[in-house]
């Protein structure tokens, strides 16, 4: 299980800055979820090109107020907490934020963690790398004085520590 806090985050170099927002990355590509999700504050009264030519993304803005324009064909749709919205057809986009807006990203393929929207508002695609994962096995529990009937820690969960 992966338990992240934003306290946790800011402040490292899971926290990655640009002139426009400012995006806190729980989930990373080495974390193997199969996705990678951020915390992102766009400034307020800010304009922001962008286009994922690589990469899925679904924002659920969850402060602010905005609006979002397709690019290709014009249309605007206004974003404020409690809107969706999921560039399925890799759209060049424009996100306005009238004021601070905050949004939950999920990205697809999942992002590795320092990407920076490059001259064309893309996300470039990071070669795989490792997965970070840690050996980690159960605790050994010494048998209770009462047995194991009344000794919660010998529930068995499926998992064996041999």
């Amino acid at each position: 299980m992966i338990v992240r806090t934003l306290d946790e985050i800011a402040g490292t170099d899971g926290e990655v800055r640009s002139e426009n927002w400012t995006s806190r990355r729980f989930l990373l590509k080495r974390d193997g979820m199969g996705f990678s999700m951020h915390d992102t504050v766009i400034h307020a009264n800010t304009e922001t090109h962008m286009w994922y030519a690589h990469h899925l993304e679904a924002v659920y803005c969850i402060e602010g107020e905005g609006e979002i324009e397709v690019v290709d064909t014009g249309e605007v749709h206004p974003i404020r907490a409690g809107t969706l919205y999921a560039l399925d057809q890799h759209d060049k986009h424009c996100l306005r934020a009238h004021t601070r807006m905050r949004m939950v990203c999920v990205f697809n393929p999942p992002l590795t963690g320092s990407e920076v929207h490059d001259e064309n508002g893309i996300y470039p695609l990071e070669e795989d790398e490792p997965r970070q994962a840690t050996a980690w096995r159960w605790p050994r529990r010494s048998p209770s004085p009462t047995g194991p009937r009344n000794d919660r820690r010998n529930v068995s969960h499926g998992f064996s520590d041999e």
